[in-house]
């Protein structure tokens, strides 16, 4: 299992599943990572933390931590 906090700067993965539960995983889907959906990442910062990503045409920063529970292919 790859996930999005594995994926190198200037990749792009398909996110195959979501992991979590509740409210973490409604705040996800609620920024538009869905299943089947591309995500490029662009940046990541110096520390790790957050990770910069472009997801359905916008750039969007998340945390490591929720990044650990997108399951990409």
């Amino acid at each position: 299992m790859k996930t999005l906090r594995e994926v190198g700067i200037g990749e792009t993965a398909v996110v195959v599943k979501l992991h979590g539960e509740g409210a973490v995983k409604r705040r996800i889907m609620d920024m538009g990572i869905t299943k089947n959906t591309s995500v490029f990442v662009r940046k990541v910062a110096p520390l790790g933390d957050p990770i910069e990503v472009t997801v359905r045409g916008y750039e969007l920063s998340i945390r490591k931590a929720d990044a650990q529970m997108i399951e990409v292919n």
